[in-house]
């Protein structure tokens, strides 16, 4: 009888974590932030006490399962309409490399180390530390990568101009302007709202989310 039990409760259990994790999204497990791996993990550990004690009533191990996923779902929602909460819970990106670079202020704050960078870019296929234009390190903990691309232009001198590309680089999200970006750009606000407005676009708060690439092309989705 107690291990008829033990399989039914098995078997119940599985079916509520698989629906709980339904319910909080579709992320892959190597790109959960690191509030959704905490909430992964606690529901783990309650389905295992439940299943641990077979004296333990399901409704004990059903409740707390369930109020994570609601505050989880909570937090995702506020997350949509504030970025400093988003921020605050998920992280932000972090340059490794920027403009072929090391940048090791961010490597020490994120406590990233050499060993790791070469892991990862070994991951993605690079060699060569010297190969990498861009490396941002993602609040999942996976580094993009945007190699060195040299486009030779030949003069009537023979000689060579050598051009990098990076990354799109994001200059408003949720209606705010992302002034780090207009500082690698070497802009200012002033020119963002006038090439704005060459494009259709009145004010920054219409925006929901801009970017532009080494191309000079734009991309804009404007809010609903």
């Amino acid at each position: 009888m107690e291990i008829w039990t033990l399989f039914v409760r098995t078997v119940l259990v599985y079916l509520i974590v698989f629906l709980m994790m339904r319910i909080m999204g579709k992320r892959e497990i190597g790109k959960l932030s690191v509030f959704d791996l905490v909430i992964s993990i606690m529901i783990a550990e309650i389905a295992v006490f439940v299943l641990e004690d077979l004296n333990k009533p399901m409704l004990e191990g059903i409740l707390p399962m369930v109020t994570l996923v609601a505050v989880q779902l909570l937090i995702a929602y506020i997350s949509l309409k504030s970025e400093k909460l988003r921020r605050w819970f998920e992280g932000k990106p972090s340059a490794i490399i920027d403009g072929g670079k090391l940048n090791r202020e961010e490597m020490r704050k994120q406590r990233y180390n050499l060993d790791d960078l070469l892991l990862q870019l070994r991951e993605n296929k690079v060699m060569n530390v010297a190969d990498v234009e861009f490396a941002v390190l993602e609040p999942s903990g996976k580094l993009t990568i945007s190699e060195k691309k040299d486009h030779l232009d030949r003069s009537s001198t023979g000689q060579a101009s050598i051009r990098y590309e990076g990354l799109p680089l994001p200059l408003i999200m949720d209606g705010k302007v992302q002034d780090e970006s207009l500082q690698k750009l070497g802009k200012t606000r002033f020119w963002l709202k006038h090439e704005l407005q060459s494009l259709g676009v009145k004010d920054f708060k219409e925006v929901f989310f801009c970017s532009i690439d080494h191309r000079g092309k734009w991309f804009i989705d404007k809010k609903k």
